[in-house]
């Protein structure tokens, strides 16, 4: 691979001054712009195809079989289309020329769910007999017997073929709150440069904000937290707004779908966990056991500010090293190298996959002007996945690269061994693939730590990991509840509201020891995943089965390796919590996210015990 030197001012770059080795390559989707535009022009005859089966598609068994080949050949068309436009966009989010076109890729899923919305009424409202008799009519109906197993089971919430259309025709109305944040937040926002101690001046991006906030230097990070978060005041009734709405969407969607609001559970709620087959009680169970075991978070945070030296620790130190005297920098290759020896464990054949992504370009390396911020995994069949990160060079960017590649594997082993039918998989697993290589990748780490002072700081990073995964984004699945819950009882969703129980929850969750700062308060803001319907919560309890599941494959070896790869294999061809259960690790269940806060508990002891004798040295 080509060595890529990073602006050390932290500055993003034009796209076009980035070595194309560091670029992800999408031609495994479409060859060119134009192959994408002639296949979107193919696929805008597909509403009136599905219209066509609408009188045939049930009459038999063959007929039923011959319209879910169809629809799968149809959902891989649409799926590529999707995907390239959206990546293409998020490579600069300023590009007018692709915000049309994935505007035009949204009209047309849009048109075909509109058009196709006439088919789970009709399963649903066939007989039980009726459906049986097609399965021994025609045998390879069999592949399609989840899925039309699970339609059924949507009876209660499926409207008549007419409401149903008329829901479908709204899908771009329904995406606009997240389509609206992500064009003001990533393309829009910008923030005030910053000035360090020595009197150097720093951008401040999506992408170097939590570097920056990870400085030695206390003056630049505040002045990084007060830019970013002094940005979002000036905003806060626009991002207000935008979050409301997103609120008010998904409360008419799970109302008009009969999904009824219970004490603790919106309607929302439920209509987001129950089509996935997990039980909202594993949503509650998560926020009961981590608000149980708050103790060891707020230790960890006294012990922080003490090791900081300072007496008012403010959010903006949250992230700041407290071990000093450690060089964790990397070069991008390097990180890549690291990754390969960390995953030895999963085997050569998980490794082939690995090594096979960052010689085919799936991921793209680095930050960009107008680049989307964060990082993600996509896929799906007819493409290889492809990794959209902002490489710094941080442990985290390690850390992430990692995190997406698990993401990555997971989809190339669900596509290759399932049916388009079953090729995806539900939410609630998505983030175990992704957590268990962090998991792994943290091991590997700790073994090669040379000192205590380095074993220091990297268990510094994994409590961090536990803080920002479980109980942040647990933290987070509670405020989503909270105002979703507000939005239920037909109460105003103002900046002053959701200020004000951000607030609350971030006194609860850090306890005492840190001051909780104005900024701090408008975090919601700039969170993506409130756009993304209840996904917040899967994080934690994925940090949970990964920490269980990578310990049995470093304990237990080929037969934990051989469950696990069978889960990745898996897609969603058995619901969710089975599928974890088969692996090894039980989610309906409280204690796999007790099992991970009692580790975190015994880390804090060993960092307090390591700190105190370096201290003594």
């Amino acid at each position: 691979m080509a060595q890529q030197t990073i602006d050390p001012t932290g500055a993003p770059r034009e796209r076009d001054m980035i070595d194309p080795a560091h670029t992800w390559d999408l031609t495994s989707i479409f060859a060119s712009d134009e192959a994408f535009l002639d296949a979107l022009a193919d696929a805008r005859m597909l509403p009136d195809r599905y219209r066509d089966w609408q009188g045939t598609a049930l009459a038999s068994a063959a007929s039923l079989l011959a319209y879910l080949r169809f629809d799968d050949d149809a959902s891989v068309r649409l799926s590529r289309l999707a995907n390239y436009a959206q990546r293409r966009l998020d490579e600069d989010t300023r590009s007018d020329v692709w915000q049309g076109r994935a505007d035009q890729v949204t009209s047309c899923l849009t048109a075909v769910d509109e058009a196709q919305s006439w088919f789970v009424p009709a399963v649903i409202e066939l007989d039980d007999a009726t459906i049986e008799a097609f399965m021994r009519d025609e045998r390879d109906l069999e592949a399609y017997a989840r899925k039309i197993r699970k339609i059924r089971r949507l009876r209660p919430h499926v409207l008549p073929p007419r409401e149903e259309a008329l829901l479908a025709s709204a899908g771009e109305v329904v995406a606009q709150p997240e389509t609206v944040y992500s064009l003001f937040n990533d393309a829009d926002l910008t923030f005030p440069d910053v000035i360090d101690a020595g009197g150097e001046a720093h951008p401040v991006t999506h992408g170097t904000f939590v570097p920056l906030m990870m400085a030695r230097d206390r003056t630049l990070r505040q002045s990084a937290f007060e830019s970013l978060y002094g940005t979002y005041r000036k905003f806060r009734n626009t991002s207000a707004a935008i979050l409301a709405s997103q609120v008010k969407v998904q409360k008419f969607m799970a109302e008009a779908r009969a999904y009824r609001n219970e004490p603790g559970v919106p309607a929302s709620m439920a209509a987001s966990l129950f089509p996935t087959e997990v039980p909202t009680s594993v949503y509650l169970g998560l926020i009961d056991a981590v608000r149980a075991n708050l103790a060891p978070l707020h230790r960890y945070v006294g012990l922080r500010r003490r090791l900081l030296g300072v007496d008012d620790l403010h959010f903006w130190d949250l992230y700041a090293p407290i071990v000093d005297k450690v060089d964790m920098t990397f070069t991008y290759e390097r990180a890549c190298e690291i990754m390969l020896e960390a995953l030895a464990p999963l085997g050569e054949d998980y490794l082939a996959i690995v090594r096979e992504g960052l010689s085919s370009r799936w991921v793209d390396v680095y930050e960009n002007v107008g680049k989307r911020s964060g990082a993600y995994s996509a896929g799906g069949y007819g493409m290889h996945p492809v990794i959209l990160m902002n490489f710094h060079g941080t442990l985290d960017d390690v850390f992430t690269l990692a995190h997406e590649m698990g993401h990555s594997v997971h989809t190339y082993l669900a596509c290759s061994h399932q049916p388009p039918a079953y090729a995806d998989y539900e939410m609630f697993v998505a983030e175990v693939a992704s957590t268990c290589n962090e998991a792994l990748l943290m091991r590997w780490f700790l073994d090669h730590a040379h000192t205590d002072r380095e074993r220091a700081y990297l268990i510094t990073h994994y409590l961090e990991q536990f803080r920002t995964t479980l109980y942040r984004q647990c933290m987070f699945a509670e405020f989503e509840r909270d105002v979703n819950e507000l939005g239920a009882r037909g109460e105003g969703i103002t900046a002053a509201r959701l200020c004000e129980r951000y607030g609350a929850l971030n006194r609860d969750y850090y306890g005492p020891d840190v001051v909780l700062d104005d900024g701090i308060t408008l975090e919601w803001a700039r969170i993506p995943h409130f756009f993304y319907d209840y996904y917040v919560y899967v994080y934690a309890t994925s940090f949970a089965a990964a920490t269980a599941l990578s310990r049995g494959i470093l304990e237990d070896g080929e037969p934990a390796v051989r469950r696990y790869l069978d889960f990745l294999s898996a897609g969603s061809s058995q619901p969710p919590i089975d599928l974890l259960r088969r692996a090894g690790v039980d989610m309906a269940d409280e204690e796999p996210v007790r099992r991970a806060l009692a580790l975190f508990a015994q880390l804090v002891d060993e960092l307090d015990e390591l700190t105190t004798r370096l201290a003594r040295a």
